[in-house]
């Protein structure tokens, strides 16, 4: 197995102990050691992969390293990335709590506000925040049609007015989540990024959605509210952004889950939209 991984890859970046890491519908992931002993981590893209992916590459380029894992070399469908680290987020809180976990994420949030403020050049590849919300909309349209005064079409409504109103539209993550947050040598760093190009805020506001499977965290309207007033604090944005950013990406999944007919994690979603909604609510 390790000589057939070793084969597949770039004879010129002289990489040694191949070790398949995982697979997914658009690459898999193969641990390598670099020429000098180091440990890195080698994305083989499937045609898939090819398609819709490398434009997570140019997020990580764009950075530069500033927050995120930094692209080594890329030839073909191989990328050669940066070692994060074997530590997530998701670590992190298990270990010291949700309060810790959510400052940590503030900080590298920042760092990576930075490079934005260095107004370099963006590629033209990364998708619109807009299309990205396209399954929200469907599903909103589909259920107005039915008669339907549904939560879809409620919060596909306020995804609207946001998305009218980006602010410091920018390169996002698109899929920043515990587990795709590494501690090592380097401190905390973003992996996979899915490259949109929208308001930062909804980078952030993907925090109350995750961990996913802590129901308990995602669905407590304490949590909510402490972390919105978090990210008001140390981004000096009205917390109201993001929660409605929170809503409408809860929606927004649930709708994908639709779409999916796993009704079961659509239903997870709604949950979280509705304890964002009622925070939003008792706020008002």
């Amino acid at each position: 197995m390790a000589d057939n991984l070793l084969q597949s890859l770039p004879a010129e970046w002289y990489l040694s102990e191949p070790e398949l890491f995982t697979e997914t519908h658009t690459s898999r992931i193969i641990m390598v050691r670099l020429e000098n002993g180091e440990q890195a981590v080698v994305k083989q893209l499937n045609a898939t992969g090819m398609e819709n992916e490398l434009r997570g590459a140019h997020y990580l380029e764009w950075h530069d390293g500033h927050g995120c894992v930094r692209v080594l070399k890329q030839q073909d469908n191989n990328l050669l990335l940066e070692y994060g680290g074997s530590r997530t987020l998701l670590d992190h809180l298990n270990e010291h709590g949700d309060s810790s976990a959510t400052l940590i994420f503030t900080d590298l949030f920042q760092r990576l506000q930075e490079t934005f403020r260095s107004q370099k050049p963006v590629s033209p590849d990364f998708v619109p925040l807009r299309k990205q919300f396209s399954s929200l909309f469907k599903k909103a349209e589909k259920d107005r049609k039915a008669g339907e005064r549904s939560i879809f079409v409620d919060v596909a409504a306020i995804a609207d007015r946001l998305l009218d109103n980006q602010r410091d539209i920018q390169p996002l993550h698109g899929d920043i989540h515990h587990e795709n947050i590494l501690f090592g040598k380097r401190g905390w760093l973003v992996i996979d990024p899915q490259a949109l190009l929208g308001d930062p805020a909804y980078d952030a506001a993907n925090m109350f959605y995750n961990p996913v499977e802590r129901t308990d965290l995602r669905t407590d309207p304490k949590r909510v509210a402490t972390m919105a007033k978090i990210f008001e604090d140390v981004f000096r944005r009205d917390r109201k952004d993001y929660l409605e950013f929170g809503m409408a990406h809860a929606c927004l999944s649930a709708s994908w889950h639709d779409e999916d007919k796993n009704h079961e994690e659509r239903d997870r979603s709604l949950a979280v939209a509705t304890t964002i909604r009622e925070v939003l609510a008792s706020a008002a």
